[in-house]
């Protein structure tokens, strides 16, 4: 089979590694790719967002899978737009159609979905320009810290947590009155906050059955200590030492099981990947928000723990037959350590040559690079995401630490404490 991954970042990479080594995989294509995805397939000059271009593709190359890496695609509608054409009937796309990818695309949507089906999460109230009085009042019921969420895509940008209650009333008007997200935080949600250890749980569906992949914890800030500017990722690691067997049942009786399902009554076809970020308050998970496909970094740690062909539990997906698979889950310990360009995730430089150690002992997924006359350059904020798999958290960390301090180029910064607070946690 062919099969075509949209995208250009470090999950696209980690899926075209994992699929590069299918059975079931025949061509593998990856738009527009990075010089890392180079390596397991043929990049391809396409823009993810321009269907008719996809679809051409896809006929000529005789593609039958096709899978978004993010959410851009799946929120704009490429399930519905092959499905709505005859001559697409045979390209299955790996993730849900338009409506079911509201449950990232809109958080109000989100919010208002797991009211319905009884799924825990935090209090919360929506609200528009039109509504700001109320939202000021809402507020004033609230207690500090606040949560403020864009209802659109806002590029991981969209959620403010200010400590005071001025500063919040000062937030909202910015989101609401003055567009401060543009479309995206036309509509607010305001949330209760959650105090607790964050944790992610990814789930694959075929929207009857499902299978749940290893869980993860990510570092969103820039700097050590969880301090600065949120970011799109600085580095995961799975499994989660405090997300043990039972809070993990809790996840699936209350959380997996009632989504997929709520879906399905709704008249949701939904399939591919569902990612749940939780809150872990004393034992208790509770959602903080759904996306609708893999995470980044977290699928740089999850995909090397599966040990079972991706491919073909793609396929299965796709043909609505994953209880049949067998997902083997690896229980080594992966840590990935996410190297950035200098300013990021500011303004920052490109095109700055690459030097990457030719034997690491560690997984280099590439994450913003390009080649040019056979020089290995940077081509974004986050550049190279670090994997390493170890028997324990320790070593797979020491690993991930050297390998990046052997890749080479100007500005390199990453951070050093990336799960030391799991390590403590260990120790205690």
């Amino acid at each position: 089979m062919n099969m075509l991954v949209l995208g250009s970042g470090g999950r696209e990479h980690a899926f075209a590694w994992k699929l590069a080594k299918s059975e079931v995989c025949d061509q593998l294509f990856i738009a527009p790719g990075n010089a890392g995805t180079a390596e397991c397939g043929q990049n391809v000059n396409l823009n993810i967002l321009d269907f008719p271009a996809i679809a051409s593709f896809c006929l000529e190359n005789q593609v039958e899978l096709l899978i978004p890496g993010s959410e851009d695609p799946l929120v704009h509608g490429i399930v519905d737009y092959f499905r709505s054409k005859p001559e697409l009937q045979s390209i299955k796309v790996v993730g849900p159609e338009q409506t079911g990818a509201q449950l990232e695309g809109s958080k109000d949507f989100a919010k208002a979905f797991m009211k319905r089906h009884a799924i825990p999460t935090a209090a919360y109230e929506t609200f528009t320009k039109d509504t700001l009085e109320a939202g000021y009042a809402f507020l004033e019921t609230q207690q500090a810290p606040y949560v403020l969420k864009a209802d659109g895509l806002a590029a991981g940008k969209g959620v403010l947590i200010p400590e005071t209650l001025e500063q919040a009333k000062a937030d909202l008007k910015d989101m609401l009155a003055d567009a401060k997200f543009g479309e995206a935080s036309s509509r607010v949600v305001i949330e209760q906050f959650l105090k607790g250890i964050e944790v992610s749980v990814f789930v694959m569906t075929d929207g009857d059955s499902y299978k749940i992949l290893p869980e993860a914890k990510d570092y969103k800030r820039i700097g050590e200590g969880d301090t600065g500017l949120n970011t799109g990722g600085m580095g995961a690691i799975s499994p989660v030492p405090f997300a043990d067997a039972a809070f993990l049942a809790k996840v699936e009786e209350r959380i997996v099981k009632p989504t997929v399902a709520g879906l399905k009554s709704e008249g949701i076809h939904y399939t591919g990947f569902i990612f749940i970020g939780l809150m872990n308050m004393d034992g208790e998970p509770y959602v903080i928000e759904y996306n609708v496909r893999m995470g980044d970094p977290e699928t740089e740690a999850v995909f090397p723990r599966i040990n079972s062909d991706l491919g073909k539990h793609l396929v299965a997906v796709s043909e609505t037959r994953l209880k049949d698979e067998n997902l083997q889950i690896s229980a080594k310990t992966a840590a990935t350590v996410v190297a950035v360009s200098g300013g990021y995730p500011e303004s920052y430089a490109k095109g700055l040559p690459v030097n990457l150690p030719s034997d690491s002992g560690s997984i280099i997924f590439h994450a913003g690079t390009k080649s040019e006359n056979g020089q290995l350059l940077t081509n974004g904020g986050r550049v190279f995401a670090v994997c390493s798999l170890a028997d324990n958290l320790s070593d797979a960390l020491a690993q991930s630490m050297k390998t990046i301090e052997s890749i080479q180029f100007d500005q390199k910064y990453h951070r050093r404490d990336i799960g030391q607070d799991l390590l403590k946690l260990q120790e205690a």
